[in-house]
């Protein structure tokens, strides 16, 4: 929950913000990393663009727009290592699983400038707290030792996301994110640290990025992950027409129709009045998301099928871990927890 009456919003190149946390409020239910609502929360907006990032409503939640305003407007909590500390104060806290984070990249840019990530790690480190990171960005590096110190005392997973294997691909549709070469080689410095590792290739677009999925994980193995999970592309309402502007702008006629077919054809089809468009901008036919849970990250029929056998064959064939729905500390959530409360007297030695 953000104390909006101490909060100032900033652009990029603007004034240093000060929103601050006011509370955090329990979801009440165990979701997948993948989908949780903010994590740490440090951040809101991506910073590390991506066209098809499913976390662009949430930027309307602050009055602002789920285009060029995610990408240029980001709202820094500047207490949020403050308030982890005192959560972890609290004899409520049980040592529960920190995700960084679901609905920003925690590693994009302003995060060399105000290192709230890196600071929350300390805090993680301080208290052995289990902890799953994901992220598209290279700026992790700064922080090898620090997350290797993790690895060593606490629970700690990290996930690279890279979904495309070509850097020009990569920049038409993640043109503020690291290179996939460069993901990768952070992949490499990470798991030569020690750091548990996976990757994600998230999104998978359909006709455009699926026939890397071999490559990807023949790379990202080699490079020491040994987990890995998929998750089809998100578009819901307020994504759509920034996905759409995008692969336009980029991509040749024929490429985008074959994205948005193929889209269309891994979502579940839909009856639409007559004459009334489908989010794919044409009469009839299939739509472009689905938001039911269970659903979102999934398609249906042989096409999907076909994709989840692909990766399926060289998950098996390249020995990754079997379990692609963790993702997050290297062992099952239900695993004892490492948290240590520090005291005066354990200071002393």
């Amino acid at each position: 929950m953000l104390d909006s009456g101490r909060s100032r919003l900033v652009g990029l190149g603007g004034s240093e913000a000060d929103l601050r946390v006011r509370s955090v409020e329990p979801m009440g239910v165990t979701l997948p990393m993948f989908d949780i609502t903010t994590g740490t929360g440090d951040f809101i907006a991506n910073g590390v663009v991506s066209h098809n990032c499913y976390a662009r409503p949430s930027h309307q939640w602050l009055g602002f727009g789920a285009g060029t305003d995610f990408e240029r407007k980001i709202v820094v909590k500047v207490n949020a290592p403050e308030l982890l500390r005192a959560t972890f104060m609290k004899p409520s806290w049980n040592g529960e699983l920190i995700a960084f984070s679901g609905d920003t990249d925690c590693y994009q840019p302003l995060e060399a400038s105000y290192e709230l990530t890196r600071r929350c790690l300390e805090i993680c480190a301080e208290f052995r707290n289990p902890v799953g990171l994901i992220t598209k960005s290279a700026v992790i590096r700064r922080d090898v030792e620090l997350l290797a110190r993790l690895a060593r005392d606490a629970r700690l997973h990290v996930t690279l996301s890279i979904p495309f294997a070509r850097d020009d691909v990569a920049r038409s549709i993640e043109p503020g994110a690291s290179s996939p070469a460069r993901r990768f080689d952070t992949l490499r410095i990470l798991s030569d640290a020690g750091i548990p590792t996976g990757v994600a290739i998230a999104p998978v677009i359909p006709g455009l990025n699926d026939s890397d999925i071999p490559e990807l994980l023949e790379r990202a193995h080699a490079a020491g992950a040994r987990s890995a999970f998929m998750i089809l592309v998100r578009l819901p309402g307020e994504v759509l027409p920034v996905f759409r502007e995008r692969i336009h702008q980029e991509l040749s006629p024929e490429r985008v129709r074959k994205i948005e077919h193929a889209i269309e054809e891994l979502r579940a089809p839909v009856s639409l009045r007559p004459g009334r468009p489908s989010l794919g901008g044409r009469p009839g036919g299939g739509r472009m998301n689905d938001s039911r849970f269970g659903a979102r990250f999934r398609g249906q029929g042989e096409r999907w099928r076909a994709i989840e056998s692909l990766f399926e064959l060289h998950r098996r064939r390249l020995g990754f871990d079997d379990d692609r729905t963790e993702g997050s500390a290297g062992k099952g959530d239900d695993a004892p927890t490492t948290f240590v409360r520090p005291t005066r007297q354990l200071g002393l030695f």
